[in-house]
Formats: structure tokens, C-alpha cells, sequence
């Protein structure tokens, strides 16, 4: 990542940072979201920062495609008609292909390779489905939800088991159960919570923070969005500032986890109050939620702040990011592409 991306976050103080994150044992079993009743499946288990291992669909081996390098990526997205002329003839329909992590060689050989069209379409391609499997996760959880807070607006019962899974929800999305009891107030509260990011919004940032997945973060970590920690798995800044304390950058095994973990900092963050608020005020309104408007609430972000913001939707607009709100992922099997090496 670019030295000012640090600068960028240095005058936070350090009790509002972002990206702290604490990581436990986990030793939940994945169970397989597409295709299921959302009521008959414990979500949680993806949403909970401890289980960010499990946000992909379980890998059938029979899904895997063997990747040595970006051609070999290409030609699979032109197989799939995942290609920009697929895209400017109106479809927006994505397939499932998950790249699990940059690595090494993006930033060190395969990026230099790269013309500048290539590798933003390649970063554009590759980060855009996991973008979409992490909102889809959350929208799991989000109409569940709604059904549980319908039911409570009738003054209807909540069943135990949908309220032992609001409170495991508050504890997700830091929220206080008052004396642990399931009312208007906190569904009311999770319900501003547990919504999804743009994908032009997040497509940006990670765009911005990563320097086009380059950085020596990404490469290390699959760190594209510059979280903060200060538990193990941080990688330290090559130029740390001591007086804020012996911070890193969070890493991640996947870039999924990285990218649910940017969602649920974004959902969680006091910081980010702002963009929560705006959030529901268009659901409110039945208005389409889009990254160039809630990238107006992100100053906080960045000690770049406006500077920031218009950072963001610059890139938005150059790159024609806004329609990317409107993707889906289809309803195929999902393909995990296996690095290989030459």
C-alpha cells in the first residue's frame, strides 16, 4: 500500500480506528447458502468476524480451475462471457468464480505485465464476484430480519430460536441487547446495520486502498482495504507511526475475508454512523443505494477527508463503476480458480 494510505488514517484517534479486529477458534461447520430457506440456516456463522473462512460455498473439487497466470484468467472470463462487451451490450449478470488471495506475483511480475486497461478490468473482474457473494450473505441475514421485525411490528411472538439468533446478530454487529432481552429498539438498530456495501463503492476502495491490488499489503495479506489491528495477524507498516502504537494492517487467508471484514468494519464502525444513516434514509424512501452517494459519508475514512471522498468518486466515474450497483451473481455452480505456478 502507498505510504500516504497510512498517513491517510494517522490523525484518527486511536480509540475510533478502524479495522480492529479480534480473531478466535472457530469450529462452526460451513452450510451452503445458495438455494436454501434462510430460516432453516444459522447465518451467523458468515457473518461472525471469527468465521470469515467460511464465506464461500464449499469447494467441490470438480469447480476448480487451475490458473498460472492473467491470460489463463482471461480466457476463462471469456469462456463465461464475463468480458467488457458482455458488460456494454447491458448484462449484469456475474459469474461465481472466486480467486481466493493476490499473492506475490500480482504486485511482482504479473501487474508489470499488464496494461493499465488490463489490469483494472482484471482487478475489476476478479474482486467483483466476492464483493457480490459478501452482500449476498448479508442480505441472507437481512431478510430474515425483516420477517422477524414484521412479525414484532404486528405484536406477534418471536420465537425462542429467532430471538436467541437477534441477540447472536447484536453481538455481530455491536449492538447492545439491554438485559438481553429481544425489543423494537434493537431490531430497529440492526435493522440500519445489516445491509449490504455498493459494489462500486467497495470495487473503489479497494481500487484506491490497494493501488490496484499491488501493494505490499495485498501481496502479503490480501489487505485491500487497509484495515487496522492490533492482534497477530497484522502486517507492520514499513514506516509505523509509534506515538499511535504497534498497529498493522489486518491480513487475511482470503480475499473474501478481507472483503467481509471490510463490510462488517463499514456496518459496525462508529465512524461510519453517517453512512448507515444515509443508507436507511434511502431505503426509507425506496431510492436506489448507490457507492457515489454513500461514498459522501466515508470522511472519516481517510485523514484526506473530502479530499478522500471526491478521490472516490473520480475513480468512480473514470471507470464507469455506478452500474456495477446493479450486478447479481448468477445461479451456476461457483468456480474457484486454483493458482498455478508456470
Amino acid at each position: 500500500m502507498k505510504s500516504n494510505l497510512i498517513l491517510a488514517i494517522a490523525s484518527i484517534v486511536v480509540a475510533i480506528l478502524v479495522g480492529c479486529i479480534s480473531w478466535g477458534e472457530d469450529k462452526s461447520s460451513a452450510s451452503r447458502i445458495f438455494g436454501t430457506d434462510s430460516n432453516s440456516l444459522d447465518t451467523l456463522i458468515y457473518s461472525s468476524p471469527q468465521n470469515y473462512s467460511k464465506t464461500l460455498e464449499p469447494n467441490d473439487a470438480a469447480n476448480n480451475v487451475e490458473v498460472r497466470n492473467y491470460k489463463d484468467m482471461f480466457e476463462l472470463f471469456e469462456k463465461l462471457n464475463y468480458t467488457p462487451e458482455a458488460w456494454q451490450s447491458g448484462i449484469r449478470e456475474i459469474p461465481r468464480v472466486y480467486l481466493p488471495l493476490i499473492g506475490e506475483r500480482w504486485g511482482a511480475t504479473e501487474a508489470n505485465e499488464l496494461t493499465v486497461d488490463n489490469k483494472k478490468r482484471l482487478f475489476f473482474r476478479a474482486l467483483a464476484p466476492l464483493i457480490l457473494r459478501a452482500n449476498e450473505l448479508i442480505m441472507v441475514d437481512r431478510n430474515r430480519l425483516s420477517d422477524i421485525r414484521s412479525s414484532h411490528i404486528k405484536n406477534a411472538t418471536v420465537s425462542e430460536k429467532d430471538q436467541s439468533w437477534i441477540l447472536k446478530l447484536a453481538k455481530v454487529y455491536k449492538v447492545d441487547a439491554k438485559n438481553g432481552q429481544v425489543s423494537s429498539t434493537l431490531i430497529d438498530a440492526l435493522w440500519k446495520k445489516v445491509d449490504i456495501v455498493p459494489v462500486s463503492l467497495a470495487l473503489a476502495q479497494a481500487a484506491e486502498e490497494s493501488g490496484w491490488g499491488t501493494s505490499r499489503f495485498a501481496a502479503k495479506g490480501n489487505a485491500v482495504y487497509g484495515q487496522w489491528t492490533w492482534g497477530s495477524n497484522a502486517i507492520t507498516p514499513e514506516k509505523q507511526r509509534k506515538e499511535l502504537g504497534n498497529y498493522g494492517i489486518a491480513s487475511f487467508e482470503t480475499l473474501q475475508q478481507s472483503i467481509s471484514a471490510y463490510m462488517i468494519n463499514l456496518n459496525t464502525h462508529n465512524a461510519y454512523s453517517d453512512l448507515r444513516e444515509k443508507r436507511a434514509a434511502l431505503r426509507e424512501k425506496n431510492q436506489k443505494i448507490t457507492g457515489h452517494i454513500l461514498a459522501g459519508q466515508l470522511t472519516k475514512y481517510s485523514e484526506r477527508g473530502e479530499v478522500y471522498v471526491k478521490s472516490l468518486r473520480s475513480l468512480m466515474e473514470y471507470n464507469v463503476l455506478g452500474p456495477t450497483d446493479d450486478a447479481y451473481l448468477s445461479k451456476d455452480a461457483p468456480i474457484y480458480l486454483v493458482p498455478k505456478a508456470d
